[in-house]
């Protein structure tokens, strides 16, 4: 039976989808973000706060009818999801015993790579698969039959319930099929069309070299305004105030008359002098890393507790009652332990997670509550954090240390492979970490400003979004609706409730 689904967006618009039982989640999220005009590669679901499984049907998937879907942004770094190809035959006699390939590929593959990448790939074990360039002759019967042209045989794939045969459908990856993570099974098949080998040959050409192109010239765009980006003077950058021409702030003010006294007097000896009390000036940068300094905050009661929230925001409802009991029942039950090829598949899946990643930001929190933040990338080790917060420390020979979040892993400052950021601490995301002092850095240096004047100078302030007041609808379930409850009965004779009233008891009811 046919019902209805609310789709909320990123910027809290909502659509209504209309859903059939067999209808799948990718179906519902390429109408939803076709009617908020967003792309539907970079979105997903989710619902409660768990993140849905775009392969399954609105009747496998669990949800109630009218149930309100949020979308959330999708992670730029692709998956590994493990692949298996059951192949026909006679190509599956080529692979006893299931006469199938597996591989592991990153998620965001389209269809036809995928194929391609089965048919080149270690996958094939150096045998013969030919599945994108199939021609059969044409037969009348069992017997040969006209000029001898040859016939393309098209690929058509099947996952699960969900048949796919066409160029275009071969464009689409595994993600927008809803496949994010685990494994599928796909199974091959060939369909006999009415194009010619070559004909079909140069319509795969046409139609799939011209989207690698753009999809090439698009990563070429996308490469040469990073570097641009690198290579151009940010606002971010630390520039020398000589240079800049920036105003100086009240200290430099104060310090400006003194100095110009001390020039008067001895003009010689100042200019032997060293002068760097009066202005600190950055050393000059080899990589030219963009960094952001953030000011610390005016107040010092945190901006989350300055908000105004009614008491019925934290009131806990019936949905995280009943979270609390999966989290419960889940937490009771007997788990079986991996085996070792699952561990090394997972080991792997790890492995490639963190190899996909090219780049990350790392904020550091200082003891003054003043922040920065640096883009670090797969070849930067704990070494070269040290070495940028040293840049623009006011006393860059004290000793201090680095730690993670919730404070029990510490970033150590050596250049080894182990100590990579990425490869090395698992860093895998945008990162938050503290500043520490060593135990043996006196006091009266704690108390000292923490950063340079050139860098103090270009802080910014941290802008906290403001949220729009949106009131939530409260969905109505069979289990939450106002039923009126029967009216108890008097428990006396004849309520089949067990009590009985006793003899001595009777008399004093009669008049």
């Amino acid at each position: 039976m046919a019902t209805n689904v609310k789709v909320v967006g990123t910027d809290l618009k909502q659509v209504t989808i209309k859903v059939n039982p067999g209808t799948y989640l990718t179906d519902v999220l390429e109408q939803a973000c076709e009617k908020l005009k967003v792309p539907s590669n970079k979105y997903l679901f989710k619902y409660k706060q768990k993140q849905l499984d775009l392969s399954q049907t609105w009747r496998t998937s669990g949800l109630p009818p009218g149930a309100k879907l949020e979308l959330i942004v999708r992670s730029n770094t692709p998956s590994a999801i493990n692949v298996a190809l059951q192949l026909p035959a006679p190509e599956s006699n080529l692979f006893p015993p299931s006469g199938r390939v597996t591989e592991k590929l990153p998620s965001d593959l389209t269809l036809w790579q995928l194929l391609r990448q089965f048919e080149s790939g270690k996958s094939s074990q150096g045998k013969n698969l030919n599945i994108t360039g199939r021609g059969v002759a044409q037969t009348n019967n069992g017997a040969a039959a006209g000029s001898g042209q040859l016939y393309y045989e098209t690929p058509v794939l099947t996952i699960e319930n969900r048949t796919l045969s066409t160029f275009a459908d071969f464009q689409k990856t595994l993600s927008q099929l809803g496949y994010n993570s685990g494994g599928v099974l796909i199974r091959l098949s060939f369909q006999k069309t009415d194009k010619t080998l070559v004909d079909a040959m140069g319509e795969i050409d046409k139609f799939f070299k011209a989207e690698e192109a753009n999809q090439r010239k698009e990563q070429e765009s996308k490469n040469e305004s990073t570097t641009t980006a690198e290579a151009a003077p940010s606002s971010d950058a630390l520039p020398s105030e000589s240079a800049t021409g920036a105003p100086l702030t009240d200290k430099q003010e104060a310090d400006a008359p003194e100095a110009t006294q001390n020039d008067s007097a001895d003009s010689s000896s100042a200019a032997q002098a060293p002068q760097a009390d009066a202005m600190d000036v950055d050393p000059p940068s080899s990589d030219n890393r963009p960094v952001t300094i953030f000011s610390a905050p005016a107040s010092g009661t945190p901006a989350a507790a300055l908000r105004d929230e009614s008491d019925d925001a934290f009131a806990p409802r019936i949905e995280h009652a009943q979270a609390h009991q999966r989290l419960l029942k889940t937490a009771g039950e007997n788990k079986r332990l991996l085996s070792d090829k699952e561990l090394e598949e997972k080991a792997a899946a790890e492995e490639a997670r963190v190899a996909a990643v090219k780049s990350i930001k790392i904020r550091v929190r200082f003891p003054d509550n003043f922040s920065a933040e640096w883009p670090f990338g797969p070849d930067d080790t704990g070494a070269t954090l040290y070495s940028e917060i040293r840049k623009i420390m006011a006393n860059s020979s004290v000793p201090f240390k680095l730690v993670l979040p919730p404070g029990k892993t510490a970033i150590k400052d050596d250049d080894s492979p182990a100590s990579k950021l990425i490869s090395g601490y698992r860093l895998s995301s945008n990162t938050l970490v503290n500043f520490m002092w060593d135990d043996k850095v006196p006091a009266e240096i704690r108390k000292q400003p923490f950063l340079k004047n050139s860098a103090a100078g270009h802080a910014q302030k941290v802008v906290v979004p403001e949220v729009p007041e949106v009131a939530d609808e409260e969905e109505v379930t069979p289990s939450t609706t106002n039923t009126p409850l029967p009216a108890p009965k008097p428990r006396g004779e004849g309520d089949g409730s067990g009590f009985k009233k006793p003899k001595w008891l009777k008399g004093f009811g009669k008049k």
